[in-house]
């Protein structure tokens, strides 16, 4: 490789987009999606990326593999397997937990080969919480082994987690600025990294079964079911007390006061429902106003209830007869819902969200860093990683999840399921894993395969499908993507390769090279997501490979499996899911996930250099 590359201009501005990504994934005072946006604009605006390429990454085999392993992995949940797969663990463990977590974790993992890392952990938050439920262990002792197995799992095939997902496009873009006589760079088979996803799951499974217990805590919270709704929440909580309807009189300071008004008076208790005229609706907006015979449906201690409707001129009854119904707790009841870090919600407060009027959803609380707020909770700022405590009607919840802002943790009755889809499901998926690991058809086609058989059998409708996606994460995908072609064609990337293998000491194997490449993307993938990381150092780690006569794909793949090295910080969506949950501090996450950081690249780069 030439070392001697002039800094051209291009160079400069392409290094300095990047530069400009970090910072501003750093400190995010911008949403991910919006920097990514002005990153592509900026591509065209300069030149850098020809106008007919721009949006190519829209289109890119990378960015509808992501889409195509939402879908199929909402597909699967929506029958029931899930379900049917927490039974099956159950009776499997034969009530012994090592047996349990080494089962949970397995087949979390496997799954994680097939289903995009976060959709994987979405889909299993509430398995492990009907676990926990069923067997009384503690969340804080399950969710990790399951985190950590599900993100190594994700090494199985190249449709796993999303950096593997966009190896291949980083792979056959690099090809255009290969030096002349250099070997073709070809895309890697489904089931190529295999071996070493196979590796790293075992490593995970038995580095947590040999020393889980000494590195997991038994003090963490507890699962949440319908049945254990009210113990749970007023241990937890504080939010405890019986259901009381309160009748408004003309004599009442309350009429003609806004719901949101009245919540803000002195010892006014927890307002969950509403009757006015013959409507009556649980999570009533904030904006609606209280009359003369009006029925609020609140929760709270008798004696500071009996006191406020003495106060108020309000009529107690004990007697649920206009919401008996409502508050049925097959029909509705409190539930946990923790937000990822795609989630709309960050940095909104409920006054902005507006969750009871868009949703039907009244937030009660916030467990924030094993902090319960519970004062002003309507203009407290929502931030990635946040336990919201909701009370809403079940089928609202299961509505209001599906635009994937939060990730429920409680085990709730859901909306319609179609058990009766479970085989046709399983053979669609069947089907389409063995199209994909068929040389003749690529990835992204076998896997649409799969979506639209799903759609076409009705195991999933439009509607469906389109929820299931995550946009952001699309989004963000498809606008980066251009950035790692800007890095090959404008030579950025050979010449950051060629100044650092300059500063290097003569001879060094290369093999003490990959180590550090390896690190140095864990690193990278911790301040910028792990998907600008991949588009990032990839093509450096062609260049560097191409520098020291190594190969170009085993550093690209080093690099792509790196990224998702991440068991520590809340950059990594599937951890920053389960830390609310299970109520993991930062000192939990180093002590158990720094050693299991260093034994991810140990064996990436061990057993890629012996496939190699």
């Amino acid at each position: 490789m030439d070392t001697s590359l002039t800094l051209t201009s291009d160079m400069q501005l392409v290094l300095g987009l990047v530069a400009f990504t970090m910072v501003m994934f750093l400190f995010e005072r911008i949403r991910s999606d919006v920097i990514s946006l002005v990153v592509l604009v900026a591509l065209g605006l300069t030149g850098l990326v020809a106008p007919e390429d721009l949006f190519g990454g829209f289109s890119s085999d990378a960015v509808m593999n992501v889409i195509a392993t939402m879908i199929l992995g909402a597909g699967l949940d929506r029958t029931g397997a899930l379900n049917r797969l927490a039974s099956w663990l159950l009776r499997r463990a034969h009530g012994v937990q090592s047996r349990l977590l080494l089962l949970v974790s397995a087949v979390a993992g496997l799954n994680s080969a097939i289903i995009q890392n976060t959709s994987a952990t979405a889909l299993y938050l509430p398995v492990a919480s009907r676990l926990t439920a069923r067997t009384g262990i503690s969340l804080s002792r399950l969710l990790m082994p399951m985190s950590a197995a599900i993100i190594m799992g994700g090494a199985l095939s190249m449709v796993g987690n999303s950096p593997l997902i966009l190896l291949n496009d980083l792979l056959v873009s690099a090809n255009a600025s290969m030096p002349s006589g250099a070997a073709t760079l070809t895309p890697l088979k489904m089931f190529a990294p295999l071996p070493i996803g196979l590796a790293l799951l075992v490593a995970s499974l038995v580095y947590f079964h040999f020393f889980g217990d000494k590195l997991l805590r038994e003090d963490g919270v507890d699962a949440v079911t319908p049945a254990r709704t009210q113990s749970y929440f007023a241990r937890t909580y504080g939010i405890e007390g019986e259901l009381y309807e309160l009748t408004v009189t003309a004599d009442s300071p309350l009429v003609g006061m806004s719901v949101g008004d009245a919540e803000m008076l002195i010892d006014m208790p927890l307002l969950l429902a509403l009757q006015t005229g013959t409507e009556s609706r649980l999570a009533p907006p904030s904006g609606t106003r209280i009359w003369v015979g009006s029925v609020l449906g609140v929760m709270g201690e008798h004696d500071k209830i009996s006191e406020f409707a003495q106060k108020n001129f309000l009529n107690l009854s004990a007697r649920l007869r206009t919401f008996g119904d409502l508050f049925n707790p097959s029909h509705a009841g409190i539930s946990e819902a923790v937000v990822p870090p795609t989630s709309g919600f960050i940095g909104k407060p409920q006054t902005e969200l507006q969750l009871r009027k868009q949703f039907g959803l009244s937030l009660l609380a916030i467990n924030r860093d094993k902090h319960v707020l519970r004062e002003d909770v309507r203009n407290i700022p929502i931030r990635a990683g946040d336990m919201l405590v909701l009370h809403s009607i079940w089928t609202d919840l299961a509505e209001a999840a599906k635009s994937r802002n939060f990730v429920v943790v409680t085990d709730y009755p859901k909306g319609e399921q179609r058990p009766h889809k479970f085989k046709i499901a399983m053979t669609i998926f069947a089907i389409s894993m063995l199209l994909a690991l068929s040389s003749r058809i690529p990835t992204s086609i076998a896997l649409m395969t799969g979506v639209a058989g799903m759609l076409v059998t009705g195991v999933l409708k439009m509607d469906e499908a389109y929820a299931a996606i995550s946009w952001k994460t699309v989004f963000l995908m498809a606008c980066l993507i251009p950035l790692g072609w800007a890095m090959d064609s404008s030579g950025a990337a050979a010449w950051v390769a060629g100044h650092s293998i300059d500063r290097l000491p003569q001879g060094m194997p290369p093999w003490i090279i990959e180590i550090a490449l390896a690190l140095f993307t864990t690193a990278f993938s911790m301040v910028i997501s792990h998907v600008g990381a991949t588009i990032v150092l990839v093509p450096l780690a062609i260049n560097l490979a191409l520098a020291v006569d190594g190969n170009p794909t085993a550093f690209a793949l080093i690099v792509a499996l790196s990224a998702s090295n991440n068991f520590i910080t809340a950059s990594n969506p599937s951890v920053s899911m389960i830390t609310g949950p299970a109520g993991y501090t930062s000192r939990d996450m180093w002590r158990t996930g720094g050693p299991l950081t260093l034994i991810y690249t140990a064996i990436i780069v061990l057993v890629i250099n012996l496939m190699y």
